[in-house]
């Protein structure tokens, strides 16, 4: 994501370091890197802010910029998102994460999402200097989410249409997850069949080759790959070997 189009995190008055910190883990999950903090209540730097951004996303706490009140942390910002479940007193758009992020996008100044401290959250007259309001819909009777849930969720919705839209398909090493080509998977068939020979598997006689052929079918199906093929043949030996 280009840096100048990434929305602007603004915390105000958080709470607990520990919160800051899993919060820059959050923005970081989704490529943002601006924080702005108001008036944090243990000040700044923290030490549990930075325990809890655990390596990579410390460098979203080494940029952070701490301010006074909310007006001087909205510099530069061209338009603002409130997060927050109350408010709608006031006369004000009210969006949900994923409509407030599509405009987000296609806004051609800088934006900021606004989120308030975890006991209260953010007050009217923070609600006041935001453009439009985003509300969450979850469980009514359960409506908090923790700060860093809420950043989590907003990044979320900001980068899906600008990260990768699928995962990577395969974790593990590169070896294991190679598909098996078709000598190992005729040799895995021949493990098989001598030691279910062995094992008496293939009777009557009168059915032996129908079943041999249906085996071999059966292996040619299967989408295995190296891994797995060493699996298998493990297993075999393991159970044939008394």
């Amino acid at each position: 994501m280009e840096s100048h189009r990434q929305p602007v995190i603004i915390l105000v008055r958080p709470q607990m370091g520990e919160n800051i910190g899993a919060s820059a883990r959050a923005m970081l999950n989704f490529g943002l890197t601006e924080m702005r903090l108001v008036e944090p209540r243990d000040g700044w730097p923290n030490s549990r802010a930075i325990a809890m951004a655990s390596g990579a996303a410390g460098q979203v706490l080494d940029r952070a910029r701490v301010f006074a009140t909310l007006a001087e942390a909205m510099e530069g910002i061209d338009f603002a998102f409130a997060t927050t479940a109350r408010g709608r007193e006031l006369s004000k758009p009210v969006h949900t994460p994923a409509t407030a992020m599509e405009m987000a996008r296609a806004h051609p100044g800088r934006c900021a999402i606004i989120f308030g401290p975890e006991r209260t959250g953010l007050e009217n007259d923070d609600v006041a200097r935001a453009n439009a309001i985003v509300t969450v819909p979850v469980n009514p009777g359960f409506p908090s989410l923790n700060l860093a849930q809420a950043v989590l969720l907003m990044g979320y919705e900001y980068g899906r249409d600008l990260l990768p839209a699928e995962p990577s398909p395969h974790h593990g090493r590169p070896e294991a997850i190679q598909p098996a080509d078709r000598v190992e998977i005729e040799k895995l068939g021949d493990h098989f069949e001598e030691r279910l020979t062995q094992a008496g598997f293939f009777f009557p006689e009168t059915k032996a080759a129908s079943m041999r052929l249906n085996l071999r079918n059966m292996w040619a199906r299967l989408d295995l790959t190296r891994g797995d093929v060493r699996i298998l043949h493990g297993m075999l030996r393991q159970l044939t070997r008394r």
